[in-house]
Formats: structure tokens, C-alpha cells, sequence
């Protein structure tokens, strides 16, 4: 999949002089920088120009207008209808509010802290498999743990992260190009509030229409759920859990969040029978048409532990692979090629202060984006967020 070059757009009006005779409107989200366009127009004109500036404005407010337009995709392999979102803004003041809402309180028992791993490769380097505690610490534990595999010898680390869903909660973030533009409360930029006990985010799944699946957020029904796809499902109570629509999940109304991408691709602790190294279509299209790729993919352990697994140079054989390594019992293909996978989390000088990206870092350097990624009004993919409990 492509950038999606999507941005926030934004309407300034000036006046070039006092008589009001002339316009300038700046136009701030084309995707090869701002686009100026200036015209002078009659003090007539002018005054009906501004009046209905101030019109949009009024009722842009609260809500967010939905664009349409086509653009590549290179995981889809064709051009795809995309939704983006534009805003008017006069650039009036705004007040952003950092009170933390109330967070759903830890659950004991909390899980203990990861064994090594085996290395897939030996010998093993220094380090391998070996977890590091990272990010906000909830309470005096650490609810967030790293290390690094090799699938084979001769290829990069790939990252995997380890989190305590008894120990933080999790939120899904719908974008305007995925699932698509509707008046989401969970949309980037992650807000101040959200901030002050964010630990980690991820990268979601396929655009809806490579997804072969469904998705459910917010009460809305984006795309019907399938049976048989594979789900991150989060629940009422900010737990989560990665299974088989129809057999290991299903909607009840402790479920708040649904995002369905193909299908599982490690059940009961093993690969699914049937991957071909060398393809670059039923698990997605990858760029270049070459298996080896950027990937990642995300699951749960028996414990009930979350873990997510990303990479280069990846087939889905070799994703596979490091999720039953990494321990995932059931586990599904997230979003796949360079520009998409990103794994950020986030250290706070003292646990009560805000995440923010320059406290942040990514599993792996690697990475197309920094931990500034998800506090960007522009990106429109959807993601998880895993916060500290109370």
C-alpha cells in the first residue's frame, strides 16, 4: 500500500488591503506542499467570499466533511477509493482539555514477565530472544516487554513485543482512509488526554477491501463481519483477544471493537497448514511482487498475553515462523510493505506525565516511521493503542 498522502486541509483567508479587494486562499494538504492561489476580486465579491468562509467554519465545527479520490494502492496491485477528511479553519483558537478519562483499573492476577525465547537460527546472537523491559511502567510493573529473532541466518532482526493486557487496555483508532471517513472519537492525532497513559501503538490491517473481513468500532458497523476471518476483538473492559470469527470470538455486547484482516495465519500454536514462501497475493500484495517484505502480524499467547511481531525482509512463511516462536497461540497478518508496519512506544520521564513522541521510540530503527507517526492529524490508517490501567 501506498502513502496515502492524505492530509488536513485548511482555508486562510486574508485581506491584502484594507478595501477588502483581494483574496488569498492557502491550501495546505496537497501532497507536494502548500498550494497558493490568489486572485483579486471586487469588494462585493470579497465581502460574500468571507461571509461564507465563516459559514464553513461554523459548520466544520464538530463535524468532518468526507473527500473521495483514487489513488494507487501496491497492495492491492490497482487504484482503490479512499476517503479523506477536510477541514475550514480560520485559525481560531482552540483549548484541548489534558484530563485523563477514567482508565478500567488493572486485572490480577497480572501475568508474569516473558521466558527467553529460542532462537530460530543458531548459533543465537548475543542478546536474541532475550526480553527487555520497556515503556511506561503501571504501578511498579512493567507491562511491556521487547527482543529480536532471526528467521533465518542470513536476514535481519525482526522486532517483537510482548504487552499485559491485565495491566493496560486497549483502544482501537480508526482512520478516514481505513476503515473509512466517519465522525470517529478514536482518530489520529492521539489526544492530550489519551497522552497521559498511552504505553504503545501499532499499525492496524488491510484497507477494507483487501482486508477480507469486517470492521467494528464506536457502535458502527464500517463492513459486515465474517465468519471465519481473523479478529482482533477488544472488549468493554479494554481487554483483547486475536481468534477465528464464529469460533473463538463473537459478537456480544461486551464487544466494542472489531477489526478482521484474512485469515488466521497461527492457530493452536502452529502455522496453518498450506503457506507458500513464495507468494505475493493471497497474503497480500506485495510491493515489487517479491515475497520477501516488510510484514507484521499480531496475536495472543495461552497465558493471554498480546504480542506483536514485525520485520523486513519478510515471507509469510518467515512471519509465520517468529509468531510461533514468539509464543502466539492464535495470530493474524496485520498491514504488509515498508511504508505501513510501525511499532512505537512511549517513556515518560515520571508515569504521571504525557506521552509524547520525543519520549517515544520504535521497536525497530528500521522503520519508515518514528513514534511521531500516530500524533499526526494526517495519518488515516486505523491502529491500536495499548494504555496503563489504573
Amino acid at each position: 500500500m501506498p502513502a496515502s498522502g492524505h492530509k488536513y486541509a485548511s482555508l486562510r483567508i486574508s485581506c491584502l488591503n484594507s478595501s477588502l479587494a483581494g483574496l488569498q486562499v492557502v491550501y495546505t494538504g496537497h501532497p507536494g506542499g502548500n498550494v497558493h492561489l490568489t486572485k483579486k476580486l471586487s469588494y462585493n465579491h470579497a465581502i460574500w467570499v468571507l461571509l461564507a468562509a465563516f459559514f464553513l467554519a461554523a459548520c466544520s465545527t464538530s463535524q468532518k466533511s468526507v473527500v473521495k479520490s483514487s489513488v494507487p494502492d501496491i497492495n492491492a496491485g490497482k487504484a482503490q477509493t479512499t476517503v479523506s477528511q477536510t477541514t475550514t479553519s480560520l485559525g481560531l483558537p482552540t483549548t484541548t482539555s489534558t484530563t485523563p478519562p477514567s482508565a478500567p483499573g488493572i486485572l490480577a492476577p497480572i501475568l508474569s514477565s516473558p521466558a527467553p525465547l529460542t532462537s530460530i537460527v543458531s548459533p543465537a546472537l548475543s542478546n536474541e530472544g532475550l526480553w527487555t523491559p520497556v515503556g511506561r511502567m503501571v504501578g511498579n510493573n512493567y507491562a511491556l516487554y521487547i527482543t529480536y529473532l532471526r528467521p533465518e541466518a542470513n536476514k535481519p532482526l525482526s522486532g517483537i513485543a510482548w504487552m499485559d493486557p491485565k495491566l493496560l487496555f486497549a483502544t482501537l483508532y480508526s482512520g478516514s482512509i481505513s476503515p473509512g471517513g466517519y465522525g470517529w472519537k478514536y482518530t489520529a492525532p492521539i489526544e492530550p488526554p489519551q497522552q497521559v497513559n498511552l504505553v504503545a501503538a501499532f499499525n492496524g490491517g488491510f484497507k477494507m477491501a483487501d482486508s477480507g473481513g469486517g470492521y467494528f468500532s464506536e457502535g458502527k458497523l464500517v463492513d459486515p463481519l465474517r465468519v471465519g476471518s481473523a479478529s482482533l476483538v477488544i472488549y468493554k473492559d479494554g481487554t483483547i483477544t486475536v481468534g477465528q470469527w464464529g469460533r473463538d470470538v463473537s459478537m456480544t455486547p461486551n464487544v466494542v471493537a472489531v477489526r478482521q484482516n484474512l485469515g488466521l495465519l497461527v492457530d493452536h500454536g502452529q502455522a496453518v497448514p498450506g503457506l507458500n514462501p513464495n507468494d505475493i497475493i493471497q497474503w497480500g500484495s506485495t510491493l515489487g511482487n517479491i515475497p520477501n517484505v516488510w510484514r507484521s502480524g499480531v496475536g495472543i499467547t495461552q497465558s493471554g498475553a498480546l504480542v506483536y511481531v514485525a520485520g523486513p525482509d519478510l515471507t509469510i512463511v518467515d512471519l509465520a515462523q517468529l509468531m510461533v516462536a514468539a509464543h502466539i497461540y492464535t495470530g493474524m497478518e496485520l498491514d504488509i510493505n515498508p511504508y505501513w508496519p510501525c511499532f512505537a512506544y512511549y517513556t515518560p520521564v515520571a508515569p504521571s506525565t504525557i506521552a509524547t513522541p520525543a519520549n517515544g521510540q520504535v521497536l525497530l530503527s528500521t522503520m519508515a516511521h518514528g513514534p511521531n507517526l500516530f500524533f499526526q492529524p494526517s495519518w488515516a490508517r486505523d491502529f491500536i493503542t495499548m494504555s496503563a490501567r489504573s
